[in-house]
């Protein structure tokens, strides 16, 4: 989830690239009452691509292209962000969940990988929970599954939270340049200024996921490290290895020296961590002949 203090919010803006869209061919389609823009890149079996908070396809970065070397990456654009219209609706979890399933199925996808970040990750994960059947396997980049891991800085800050404290920001001028409405910015933001106060708990549902995943955390993210390990241990993680037995097919990963919005300016990282757990490859241990 991308966390809206005012520091972060410019620091993506910053760091934001157009690279992912340059090779990159996009397109418009009805989904649950708005127009949503997407685009379609490179070749291979189908990954879905979803971005954070206040984000859009080309703040991504150069992950983007990076997967689309071998993955045809469908990238997307939630409700309200980027070229994708606003509708009258709260943003949820649940809701940008069940808005990406209806996207893969106005696009004929019937089942792909999914790598999320930030909100996008919440929404990839509640996209496991509610629709199984459509995910292969996912990356979940800086996710949270209950509201009491966030970090305590973070929960503090919530309450004061206001649309206003964003307008001296760059946000809104890089808004106005893709959005359909660019008075919209001040509705968007008290969406996801609400979204940040939504009673996450799902524990039991995480527990019952049968979809794996790749949890991928800074260590100085605004979900705690004991969340987040928390977390790996729901999908089977987090046990002895080297026993005799394989390895859970969910993965953990810790990004050194990485706050919540420097997870997405590492793309060659980020990549040498998602393919490998994508093609199900892992390293070969000392007791192996080979590894898989």
């Amino acid at each position: 989830m991308f966390r809206t203090s005012l520091l972060a919010a410019t620091l993506l803006l910053v760091n934001a690239t157009v690279a992912a869209s340059q090779a990159a061919v996009g397109n418009r389609v009805r989904v649950n009452g708005m127009q949503m823009y997407y685009e379609v890149s490179g070749a291979g079996d189908p990954l879905v691509v979803l971005h954070g908070a206040y984000m859009n396809i080309p703040s991504m970065g150069e992950i983007i292209p990076q997967l689309a070397k071998t993955h045809r990456v469908y990238a997307l654009e939630f409700q309200g962000h980027g070229r994708t219209t606003d509708i009258d609706r709260p943003i949820t979890y649940q809701n940008l969940a069940d808005d990406v399933a209806a996207f893969m199925d106005v696009v004929g996808l019937a089942k792909a990988d999914v790598f999320g970040y930030s909100m996008g990750a919440g929404a990839g994960l509640q996209l496991a929970i509610r629709y199984p059947a459509k995910v292969n396997e996912l990356v979940a980049a800086s996710v949270a599954y209950d509201v009491k891991g966030w970090q305590p800085a973070f929960t503090a800050m919530i309450p004061s939270m206001t649309p206003e404290m964003l307008a001296g920001t760059p946000l809104p001028a890089e808004y106005r340049k893709l959005a359909p409405n660019p008075n919209g910015f001040p509705e968007l933001a008290r969406k996801l200024i609400q979204l940040e106060k939504e009673p996450m708990a799902w524990e039991a549902e995480v527990r019952s996921l049968k979809t794996p995943v790749l949890v991928i955390s800074g260590d100085a993210d605004v979900a705690t490290l004991e969340h987040t390990v928390s977390l790996f241990r729901m999908l089977g993680g987090g046990e002895m290895g080297d026993m005799g037995k394989p390895l859970p097919a969910s993965r953990l990963a810790v990004l050194p020296a990485t706050s919540h919005t420097s997870v997405i300016t590492q793309p060659a990282l980020l990549h040498a961590l998602i393919e490998p757990f994508l093609k199900g490859e892992t390293p070969k241990s000392m007791f192996e002949v080979g590894g898989k």
